[in-house]
């Protein structure tokens, strides 16, 4: 057998040089060329301070709470579903605009919520919230 000599294969050189030079022109293109945003500030104004003789507007609501056991209280008076309406309308009476939360506990029915929601829905209330108590 003959007596192979190794050679070394000439390696490749690539010169990044130019293509670098191709980058930062692109770069400067686009910078130069580029529009920036001009954000507008949102003017912030804060509220009037509250004076003794102006009319209060805080809309009301009605707070109806049921517990773990079913128990139903409309504000701090107990009653049972079949005096639920008759509570609503007497407290809407007060305040024509008042809203209803309904504030159950995580154990109570949930057929028992749908029944007041119902109720609430009945009473011709369109802002009912239903809300997880802690």
């Amino acid at each position: 057998m003959r007596h192979r000599s190794s050679q070394t294969a000439d390696e490749a050189n690539v010169d990044l040089t130019p293509m670098l030079d191709v980058v930062f022109i692109l770069l400067i293109f686009f910078i130069v060329t580029s529009t920036f945003i001009q954000e507008q500030a949102i003017a912030a104004e804060p509220p009037p301070p509250a004076c003794a003789d102006c009319p209060k507007s805080e809309s009301q609501t009605i707070l109806i709470y049921v517990s773990a056991n079913n128990h139903i209280r409309i504000g701090q008076t107990l009653t049972d579903v079949s005096n639920v309406r008759s509570g609503i309308e007497r407290r809407r009476a007060e305040a024509p605009n008042a809203a209803v939360i309904i504030q159950a506990h995580p154990e109570a029915q949930t057929r028992t919520i749908i029944r007041l929601r119902d109720i609430v829905y009945d009473a011709q209330i369109e802002r009912v919230n239903i809300v997880r108590s802690q």
